[in-house]
């Protein structure tokens, strides 16, 4: 399913996003495999009771078994006999920074994955196609690392108090303010982790009698954060303005259940990019929507902040959107700026609020010195407040190398999820044997890449997710392409029916499409 839009009242530039749907032959495939791997799964948990085989998984001992059991057989079926096949595609190892190439420590595996043990060997210079170093600065090397390594110095590496207490720094002050300036918003804070940002700070702006409408990708933290508030729960399909309209209308019409009470408040849960589906949210609407039924909208930037926009101040800008018009404005200092934590912005009101109720504020201990002088550098750079215009040169190669890259795997015949723009670039697999196959066949070949199955994803929609970034060379990306085009044909995955034309004289941002007999 192809979504352009192009609608003057709301899009001031084209929104070009594609899902195209699975083939058929593939799903049933797909399920006859989960189907195969359940059937041998019970067959080797047979032979597990009865000695016949080693049992590697934790079970509770003899003289536990009248208790009631820590370990659920049934829940950890599909972490022994599916997930243990292809453990060895996570939790890699690397002993490098975490750049445009990686340095891998070799392991191995004697007893299926249970256990590794490590060779020695480094595996060296591997493409890395999978960290969220979307503007290239996680670096070992220049003015970023040198004013954290004089930070370092100078404060040391721990506060060891919160904010309210001794751990206020003048550097906290001066990221904050900078943070907002950014953003183009009145008031901001900054918080030592990304996740706790949203978990512990949405059960602080609501809680009982209110509402909470929540995209049904949103990611975990963002749903930790919405069950603890204890507020209610409804959940819109995914950037359908449809169904959340649905669900607003409902919500003034109906009220709370039983009391039919008008809510206190309704909170609109949304991200910039999606970090599963490459997809970037549909925010003139969902700003429409708010205004239209005076709700309140929460935006996580964790992935856009940096990525999206001409001078990276994210989905917002990249609409050319009112930063005033989104309430609650919540980013991660872990992708674009090489660092740690993350950072609400809003009016001042909001941020004084959360100064006093936030969990994240009153019992968290402060950042860390040198981590935030590597963000203040960072986004200083970004801006071109450094006096260089490296920052904005490199917000435009990442958009470069994301189309270019969108681009060929497209005209390779893959199928690739998501907008043109976003820089999360997945790549379907489906089937269960070949996740694990696509990891190991990439890795020979010296490139890095995270793939994806259940429960993270659709029990039929496994995929290799692909990071972009702006310190990748158009070398490094076109090896990569080469070794996936050549992995690829290995394993069949070109499942594309909607197969691009690579034309010589078409313009570099512009497609064709070739409808390819099925």
């Amino acid at each position: 399913i192809n979504h352009i839009v192009h609608n003057g009242g709301l899009y001031k530039r084209p929104f070009n996003e594609a899902f195209e749907e699975t083939p058929m032959l593939v799903a049933v495939l797909t399920y006859v495999g989960y189907g195969v791997l359940t059937l041998f799964g019970y067959l080797r948990d047979f032979m597990r009771q009865w000695k016949i085989e080693k049992c590697q998984n934790a079970t509770e001992r003899e003289e536990q078994k009248d208790f009631v059991p820590l370990y659920q057989d049934f829940e950890n079926f599909y972490n022994r006999n599916l997930y243990m096949r292809i453990r060895d595609s996570w939790n890699r190892p690397i002993c490098s920074v975490p750049g445009a190439k990686v340095d891998m420590m070799e392991r191995v595996s004697h007893d299926y994955n249970w256990t590794f043990t490590y060779t020695g060997r480094v595996i060296k210079d591997i493409i890395n196609m999978g960290s969220y170093n979307y503007l290239g600065f996680a670096q070992n090397a220049g003015t970023c690392q040198e004013a954290a390594a004089k930070v370092l110095s100078q404060y040391g590496a721990g506060v060891c108090s919160t904010r309210q207490e001794m751990g206020n720094l003048d550097k906290h002050e001066e990221l904050e303010k900078l943070v907002a300036r950014f953003l183009g918003v009145e008031s901001a804070m900054a918080y030592g982790m990304g996740f706790a940002t949203n978990s512990m700070n949405i059960p602080a702006l609501v809680g009982k009698g209110c509402l909470i409408l929540s995209d049904e990708l949103n990611h975990a933290s963002l749903v930790l954060g919405a069950r603890l508030s204890g507020a209610t729960i409804r959940i819109f399909k995914h950037n359908n303005m449809q169904s959340l309209e649905k669900l607003l209308k409902d919500a003034i019409v109906h009220g709370q259940p039983r009391t039919r009470r008008p809510w206190k408040k309704i909170l609109i849960l949304v991200e910039g990019i999606y970090s599963m589906e490459g997809s970037i949210v549909r925010l003139p609407e969902v700003i429409a929507l708010k205004k239209k039924y005076k709700s309140y909208l929460y935006l996580d930037e964790a992935h856009s902040i940096g990525a999206l926009g001409p001078t990276g101040r994210g989905v917002v800008e990249y609409f050319g959107l009112n930063p005033e018009d989104v309430d609650v404005m919540m980013g991660t200092f872990t992708k674009s700026f090489g660092a740690a934590g993350g950072y609400i912005g809003g009016k001042k009101e909001l941020i004084d609020y959360l100064r006093t109720y936030s969990h994240s504020a009153v019992y968290a201990t402060s950042m860390s010195p040198p981590v935030v002088e590597q963000i203040i550098t960072s986004m200083k750079c970004i801006m071109g407040e450094d006096g260089t215009t490296v920052g904005k040169a490199r917000v435009q190669q990442l958009a470069e190398n994301t189309r270019y890259f969108r681009r060929r795997l497209k005209e390779m015949g893959f199928i690739i999820y998501g907008n043109e723009d976003s820089p999360v670039v997945p790549l379907m697999l489906y089937m269960p044997a070949k996740i694990g196959a696509f990891g190991r066949e990439m890795l020979k070949r010296n490139i890095g890449v995270v793939v994806v199955g259940f429960p993270a994803t659709p029990i039929i929609e496994s995929r290799a997710r692909f990071c972009l970034s702006a310190a990748h060379t158009k070398e490094m990306l076109d090896t990569a392409l080469k070794e996936i085009n050549e992995v690829g044909d290995l394993l069949q995955l070109k499942y594309s029916r909607h197969r691009l034309v690579p034309l010589l004289d078409r313009p570099f941002d512009e497609t064709t499409y070739e409808e390819t007999e099925d």
